[in-house]
């Protein structure tokens, strides 16, 4: 039987350099696998699909069995957070999520108290899931980080540049503070219990970093991280944490040294060097272009020998800089994993 540090996934995210690299996608369960469409067209919605077990084990476990990637990761989604603090969270087809937004006078209302229970079904799946992967295989739970889950709370959508969101902090500091807060402990509270129910490792996902000035990055995706990793290690003491703060290039630097987190997520833009001085202080995790997936071909192999060759001599996980678009073709997934595993016919 494979014990949880033999996995060559939390072994990277111990800090150890492992080639070939264990290799993972972000949204590897997804739109572009014809098998996940078939099961998805079953379910009345997308949370639909996030709340049965039996769809959410399935479009799960789909890439795991197609391709025998290292890591399964919990099909979920970070909205699942809000949607339990009655948020009215939908999904509207050609829209994208959609939720009511929430005022500076409604943030003291927020109510948690039946954040466990709506979440049940999310740790069924992942009980589920633990029992079902093969032993090699780490289980990744995951969450939104408390900035990226406020800007769709305060938007009630997602926007391009986070405007409503960053407005709402200079002019209500103190309600947006309060916003923060809440979610920070209740969302390290839904990692413990991923973590209860079998997650091997979580990944804690800041998509909209990218468009915080430095004073607010500490303030609203470093300080809250911090916080989390403080909380989880303090309880679960040995359970790695990735964090993926999209689109903060330098300050990633800071972002490692600050937060703590075991493993630094990389999106596309940062460039070699700068990877290079993260990975010093510990794993990595990334970071090939989405669109190289879309492309194919020598574009593809270019994309992926430059990741090994930038940091394949130390503790890297391979992924892609954000996820998986719906327009990749499977067949150049698999070209991906032969080409990183060195499989002769990619």
């Amino acid at each position: 039987m494979t014990k949880t540090a033999d996995r060559k996934v939390m072994k990277v995210l111990a800090g150890e350099t492992v080639s070939p690299p264990p290799v993972w996608l972000m949204r590897q369960a997804g739109r572009y696998l014809p098998e996940y469409r078939k099961t998805r067209a079953t379910a009345k919605g997308f949370l639909d699909v996030c709340y049965t077990p039996d769809l959410a084990v399935e479009v799960t476990l789909q890439p795991i069995r197609r391709y025998g990637f290292d890591a399964a990761i919990l099909f979920s989604d970070i909205l699942v957070i809000p949607d339990a603090l009655d948020r009215n969270v939908r999904f509207v087809q050609g829209e994208g999520p959609q939720m009511d937004p929430i005022s500076p006078e409604a943030v003291s209302d927020l109510d948690s108290s039946k954040m466990h229970e709506h979440l049940a079904p999310v740790y069924e799946t992942v009980r589920r899931l633990r029992a079902e992967l093969p032993e090699e295989t780490t289980l990744l739970g995951f969450c939104g980080a408390p900035w990226t889950v406020a800007t769709y709370m305060i938007a009630g959508h997602g926007t391009p540049d986070q405007a409503p969101a960053r407005l709402f902090a200079m002019q209500h500091p103190e309600e947006f503070a309060m916003l923060i807060d809440h979610l920070t402990d209740i969302s390290a509270d839904y990692l413990i219990s991923q973590i209860d129910a079998g997650a091997d490792a979580v990944q804690i996902f800041d998509s909209w970093a990218g468009v915080l000035s430095e004073v607010e990055f500490a303030q609203y995706s470093v300080e809250p991280v911090r916080r989390m990793v403080e909380k989880i290690n303090r309880e679960r003491p040995g359970v790695p944490v990735i964090g993926f703060a999209k689109g903060a290039g330098a300050l990633l630097e800071t972002y490692r040294n600050d937060t703590g987190v075991n493993c630094v997520g990389l999106d596309w833009t940062v460039p070699g060097g700068l990877a290079r001085r993260i990975q010093k202080g510990g794993a990595v995790q990334g970071n090939l272009d989405p669109l190289r997936v879309v492309a194919g071909g020598a574009a593809l192999d270019e994309g992926v020998d430059r990741v090994i060759e930038t940091l394949g001599v130390g503790p890297l996980i391979f992924n892609l800089g954000h996820g998986i678009t719906p327009q990749a073709d499977p067949e150049n997934v698999t070209r991906l994993l032969n080409r990183i595993r060195g499989v002769s016919g990619s």
